[in-house]
Parts: C-alpha cells; sequence; structure tokens
C-alpha cells in the first residue's frame, strides 16, 4: 500500500460482522486504527465500544429486523457504506455427517449461510437506496474448494458462500458492486482452538492444524485487514476473480486452499 493510497481510508464507512473476537475483532481495531467509521455487529458485545465513528451493536446475523434496522442507524448517522464484511461463523459440528443431526446442520446453515444471504441482501438493498456502489466482502475458507471429513456442514456452508457471492457480484455489477468471497486464511483464532481440541476420530486432520501451531503458521488479523482493504480501495490490488485467497505472510504464494 501506498502512502496515497493510505489517506484515502479516512472517513470510509465500513461494516464487520462477527465483530467481537479473532479476524472481526482484528478487522475493527485496523480499521479504526486507519482513521474508518465503523459498523459492527455481533452475537457478544463487539471489541470496540460505542463513540462517534463507531456505531456498535449486539445482535444475531440471523435476524434480519434487527440487521435492516442497524443499517438505518448507519446510514442516519454516516450516509453510505463503503466497505461490508460479513465476518460471522461458526465451524460447529465436528463429526462426520452420518453422526449430525439434522438440527445441528440446519442451525449451522442458518448462520455460516443464510445470515451471510441476509448480510448480502441488506447491503444490496442499502446501495440502491444510496444510488452508489460499494464493495461486499464475504469470509470464505479454503473449505469452500476442499472436502474435509468432519467438516461436512463448514464445507457445505462456504461453498454455498462462494456460489452466492459470484450470483451477486454478476447481478449487481451493473450497479456497480464489487462482490469478493475471501478466504483469509488459517488465523489462529478461537475457532482454530476447537480445530485442535477436534478428536482424530471425527476430524481426521487434526494433526495438521496442531502442526501449524507448533510451526505458528498463521496469518495475523492484521495482515488479513490490510488485504481486506486493498481489495476494496487500492486499484493496483483489485482481484480480477470473485474467489480469492488471501495469501501467506503477505507474500504472492497463490492459494493454499486451505481450511478454516
Amino acid at each position: 500500500m501506498t502512502e496515497d493510497w493510505r489517506s484515502g481510508l479516512a472517513g470510509r464507512v465500513a461494516f464487520v460482522s462477527g465483530a467481537s473476537r479473532g479476524i472481526g475483532a482484528g478487522l475493527a481495531e485496523r480499521f479504526s486504527e486507519l482513521g474508518l467509521r465503523l459498523v459492527l455487529c455481533s452475537r457478544s458485545r463487539p471489541a470496540l465500544d460505542e463513540s462517534d465513528r463507531v456505531l456498535s451493536r449486539q445482535l444475531d446475523v440471523r435476524d434480519e429486523s434487527a440487521l435492516e434496522a442497524l443499517v438505518g442507524e448507519a446510514e442516519a448517522r454516516f450516509g453510505a457504506i463503503d466497505l461490508w464484511v460479513n465476518n460471522a461463523g461458526v465451524l460447529e459440528p465436528i463429526r462426520p455427517v452420518r453422526d449430525v443431526e439434522v438440527e445441528e446442520f440446519r442451525d449451522h446453515i442458518e448462520t455460516n449461510l443464510v445470515g451471510v444471504f441476509i448480510g448480502s441482501r441488506c447491503y444490496v438493498r442499502h446501495l440502491h437506496r444510496q444510488g452508489r456502489g460499494g464493495v461486499l466482502i464475504n469470509v470464505s475458507s479454503g473449505a469452500a474448494w476442499k472436502p474435509y471429513a468432519g467438516w461436512g456442514a463448514y464445507c457445505a456452508g462456504k461453498a454455498g458462500v462462494e456460489r452466492l457471492t459470484e450470483v451477486l457480484a454478476v447481478e449487481e455489477a451493473a450497479h456497480g458492486l464489487r462482490a469478493y468471497s475471501v478466504a483469509p486464511g488459517v488465523v489462529d483464532t478461537l475457532m482454530q482452538t476447537q480445530i485442535r481440541a477436534s478428536n482424530a476420530s471425527d476430524f481426521p486432520d487434526v494433526e495438521r492444524f496442531r502442526q501449524r501451531k507448533r510451526d505458528e503458521a498463521f496469518n495475523s488479523p492484521r495482515h488479513v485487514a490490510d488485504e481486506f482493504l486493498a481489495i476494496a480501495f487500492d486499484p493496483a490490488s483489485r482481484p480480477r476473480e470473485v474467489a480469492i485467497q488471501v495469501a501467506f505472510d503477505g507474500q504472492s504464494t497463490g492459494p493454499s486452499r486451505d481450511g478454516a
């Protein structure tokens, strides 16, 4: 990022869901550091408190009316939202499909796919009201491309997010929306802790993730935040594809297609 490019970030408006911890909290903190105004939500208290530059609400992304109300507040306070990041998501259940209850699968998809649908639709409708374009980033995973035994719900949900984003990119391109499904690489969050605590009988690839912890081979939330901002606002970094992956540690190594 050049300094001229960075200078254009101050005053931009970004929405982040799942902003209480992990990647979402890291996005919020880095975006704020660079001068963006923020609209944050999460089921537990978001990482940043309410201020003149932060609109912070505790809500579930599956609650359409609550999210629409938050967008209305954001419009009144900040005007147009330049960048919308649907980040909220869950990993469980981690078991073979034969052992997953229907309600567990349904609940997972309600958060990881239906929640992204609701958020994406809220943003598209917001942009139409504002009469302008914007950037949508739906947080994906290498699990959208690669099947992992034990992750039936997670792989299905993330694959759905990727295809939904591709449809939005086609539908809304003429209205100025750029939509991306972005896998952030492996970040050492609570989700990774859950993965490493899995039984090998439920998740046969668990040892590879434990080894990654021993090697400390992770992307940092700060790195992911900078990459998201480059995707959204740096013309030189604008992706040609809808589905992309953040490179490891800032190096252009291409997609590793790793998991969560």
